[in-house]
Order: C-alpha cells, then sequence, then structure tokens
C-alpha cells in the first residue's frame, strides 16, 4: 500500500536475512505509534516483549514464544469492546503487534497505518488514499533513519 515505503525497502534490501534485526527495529517504532489502540493486556506484554528483545534484555526463544502469542491473539480478536465503532483499529493494531514480532515489518507498518487511520476517521478515512499520507511518509522517513544508523553502525 505504502508504494515509497516498498520502494525503500528493497533499495535497502529489507527481506536479507542480515536485515532482521533492521526488520524489528522498524515494526517496534511502528507499532509503537498504535500501542494505545490495543484492548488486550497480552497483546501489549508482547509488545513489550519485542522492546525487551531489541534492548537485550530477553532471548532469542523468549520472542519466538512471544510472537506466536501474539500470532494467537491476533487470530482470536473478537473485535472491539467499546462503544465508539473502532473496532478494526484494535484489530488491526493487533495484527501490526503479531506482524513486528515475526519480524515482517512492511506488513506491520500496513496493519498500523491502517489502524491510525481508521482510529482518526473511521471507515470513511480508510477509503480515502490521502488519509494515508502523513503516516506513509513518516514511515518511510522512520526506516530510512533506521537503515542510515544501522549502516553507520556496521561500518
Amino acid at each position: 500500500m505504502n508504494q515509497a515505503l516498498e520502494r525503500l525497502a528493497r533499495d535497502i534490501d529489507l527481506t536479507h536475512p542480515d536485515n532482521e534485526r533492521l526488520r524489528l527495529e522498524f515494526g517496534h517504532a511502528c507499532v509503537s505509534r498504535v500501542k494505545h489502540l490495543l484492548e488486550e493486556h497480552e497483546v501489549e506484554r508482547c509488545l513489550q516483549g519485542l522492546g525487551a528483545y531489541l534492548d537485550g534484555t530477553i532471548d532469542r526463544r523468549s520472542l519466538d514464544t512471544l510472537a506466536a502469542e501474539s500470532a494467537r491473539l491476533a487470530n482470536h480478536h473478537q473485535g472491539s469492546k467499546s462503544i465508539d465503532g473502532c473496532g478494526h483499529a484494535a484489530v488491526s493494531a493487533t495484527y501490526a503487534v503479531a506482524n513486528a514480532l515475526q519480524g515482517k515489518a512492511l506488513e506491520a507498518a500496513s496493519y498500523a497505518a491502517y489502524a491510525l487511520v481508521y482510529a482518526q476517521g473511521g471507515s470513511a478515512a480508510v477509503a480515502d488514499r490521502e488519509s494515508f499520507e502523513a503516516e506513509f511518509k513518516w514511515q518511510v522517513q522512520a526506516l530510512d533513519e533506521l537503515a542510515r544508523v544501522r549502516s553507520r553502525c556496521a561500518g
């Protein structure tokens, strides 16, 4: 959906196995922007686990366990319990977390963007491509900056 992000991801070879940490960092950055939309404490705990992994305070096995748990939670999400009709935002934010924990950065970004736009303007906003522009721009800038930092650290 975010063509500029997809181009950047190709340019930096985001899917390369050596870029797993970059995928996790970018997914975490995107999901952090929608954590206020999460409605289940267990999903928040999974997101916190991703941050802990990136900080080096939990191991890979723990991350893998959290990734499996977040996928289970996303696939069984019952929709929003709130009366404001933003169920799609909560579900999308949950899927964003699950994808981020699995290292599926572009999918996490897409779900996060959808969650933000839906939460701000409902189904009418989601149908309007312009509603996504600010978030899409942020995502490109965030991935570009993370990639540049990684490149400087590696070089």
